[in-house]
């Protein structure tokens, strides 16, 4: 497998100034541009809430909140081994074990309203997170002692946090002279937006937000002139804004995108997409029929097409996953224990009616499966509507399920309530969730398996949605994590792999690499194949990278 990707010391990341295509007295005397650059998303009418902490708010949902807030660092997910580059902070020192972590603050910088940014307002942002559960799914019950001395903040760690590096780099910083006010911080809609970011709000309204350059940005006042963020219902209504030119930046599913979005302007209209251990997954309830019988959940997976999944359904923009170990490859193959090397997904309907049978299933005389317990078996599946990608990856893992005489239906749900109520509560039997992409593939197995993440159904899970709960798993999550040597972490994979296999309690579908269509008719410098600087989405933190290398198209 994989060996170290980190030095086993201590690692410090410096670097200057990482700006292109703007500098501190750039802007619209310098070859910035009156043009507005539109970014779409098909996430449908949106509340009037800022808040770039809380999931759910619309800053977060279509973005703009990673260009009003920054990061600590920026990472190239695409690339995950890559050293990360400064941004809010000049730099991060690890110890040798990754449990502490000294922040180095980025000096002359200010937010929106003057007030100088300092490391207590790192400290600060930690600190919330810490003090919020709500607010923490990135370190929940992790974090020790934060402290802060002069420019630096000290963070320690209850746990080894070497698979997590990047999710500290990821965080964004908000003002303690403003939220040191703020009651409930889950629920403060933050109407002014106080950020440092290079972009201050304009203007809101539930289909539409402007936002206007920061003249006072620390890294030179952008060249794009303004950016506005339009939301649309669906994925639909979105590909029409890219292709009519309404929107010049989003990331969306397009059905044959070549002849239906490249084609209309070969010239300016471009699709990138990058790698990285990103995965879509079957999530499974484990605790409710039928999936709470390892065998349907192994049967299903034998039924599952994923050829004709990502031929049909992702039209080839999302490719297939092939190992059993469910990594997403090149990204994974070193990563894949010595086991399961070779070891492909391939759809057999009669070896999985034979596991079936093994467990005690039977048929009646319509050919109806029936569980041990004498229930036919059926069971939803569920994605938000709009979806096309997912909905029609359904249909066709419908079809599978139904010849082994199951029944399934496939039933669209208000993607507001999917993410609200259905996701994090466990209300669904089986849906289409994506896992969190890093430098390794802890996450993808994490999000899926690990015990430290379950909650009973009915309680808010912020991962493992399937409620899957297998000690040695999570021991050996924990291990990987916490591993300060190549074999301990071999180990721990080899584990968590063959339960990944044995027991199916999820089902990777396709990986997902980071996906974007623009348009260079107004703006040229988002990444490209040929150089993958950033994932190129705009709903993330490097979004404030990528506008900084954007320029005016001559």
């Amino acid at each position: 497998m994989r060996k170290s990707i980190l030095a086993a010391g201590a690692v410090l990341v410096v670097a200057g100034l990482a700006f292109t295509g703007c500098s501190a007295d750039s802007g619209g005397d310098s070859g910035g541009s009156t043009k507005v650059l539109t970014v779409g998303m098909p996430n449908g009418p949106q509340a009037p809430n800022q808040n770039p902490l809380a999931t759910g708010s619309a800053s977060l949902s279509l973005g703009y909140a990673f260009v009003v807030y920054e990061s600590l660092m920026q990472i190239n997910e695409l690339h995950p081994t890559d050293d990360p580059t400064p941004w809010l902070a000049d730099s991060v020192e690890w110890n040798e074990d990754s449990t502490q972590a000294i922040i180095t603050a980025r000096e002359g910088v200010k937010w929106s309203d003057g007030e100088d940014f300092t490391a207590d307002d790192i400290g600060f942002s930690i600190q919330l997170r810490k003090d919020t559960p709500a607010l923490n799914t990135d370190f929940p019950d992790q974090y020790g002692d934060i402290t802060v001395d002069g420019n630096q903040v000290t963070v320690d760690f209850t746990t080894s946090q070497y698979v997590n590096r990047d999710k500290l780099y990821k965080l964004l910083i908000v003002p303690e002279h403003i939220w040191a006010e703020v009651d409930d911080p889950v629920e403060f809609t933050d109407d002014e937006m106080i950020g440092t970011g290079p972009f201050l709000l304009d203007t809101f309204t539930s289909q539409s937000v402007s936002l206007k350059p920061n003249p006072d940005y620390w890294g030179g006042e952008p060249k794009v002139g303004a950016l506005r963020y339009d939301t649309f219902n669906d994925n639909n209504g979105l590909t029409t804004a890219l292709t009519t030119g309404e929107a010049q930046w989003g990331w969306t599913f397009i059905p044959d995108y070549e002849n239906t979005f490249i084609a209309k302007d070969p010239e300016h209209f471009h699709q990138v997409a990058g790698g990285g251990f990103g995965a879509d997954v079957l999530f499974l309830n484990n605790e409710t029929k039928p999936f709470d019988n390892v065998a349907f959940r192994q049967a299903l997976n034998l039924t599952m097409d994923r050829e004709e999944i990502s031929t049909k359904a992702g039209y080839g923009v999302w490719p297939t996953i092939s190992n059993v170990t469910g990594l997403p490859q090149p990204t994974g193959d070193e990563f894949i224990a010595p086991q399961f090397q070779g070891e492909e997904l391939s759809v057999d309907v009669d070896a999985a009616k034979q596991v079936l049978t093994d467990a005690g299933y039977t048929w009646d005389s319509a050919g109806k499966l029936i569980d041990p317990d004498g229930e036919a078996v059926s069971f939803v599946l569920t994605n938000p509507a709009g979806w096309s990608d997912y909905l029609s990856a359904l249909d066709i893992i419908k079809a599978g399920a139904e010849e082994l005489g199951a029944t399934a239906s496939v039933e669209p749900a208000v993607q507001d309530t999917w993410f609200n109520d259905i996701i994090p509560f466990g209300n669904f039997q089986a849906t289409l969730h994506w896992v969190d992409n890093g430098s390794t593939p802890w996450n993808l197995y994490s999000n899926i398996m690990d015990g430290a993440s379950y909650v009973p159904l009915g309680e808010t899970a912020n991962w493992n949605f399937g409620r899957y709960d297998n000690a040695a798993v999570t021991e050996a999550l924990a291990a990987f994590k916490g591993a300060s040597d190549d074999a301990a972490r071999d180990a721990a994979m080899a584990t968590i792999q063959q339960a990944f296999v044995d027991d199916a309690p999820g089902l990777v579908l396709w990986s997902r690499p980071a996906v974007a269509q623009y348009s260079t008719v107004n703006y040229t410098g988002f990444p490209t194949d040929e150089d993958p600087y950033a994932n190129p989405q705009p709903t993330g933190p490097q979004a404030a990278l990528i506008l900084s290398k954007l320029e005016p198209t001559k």
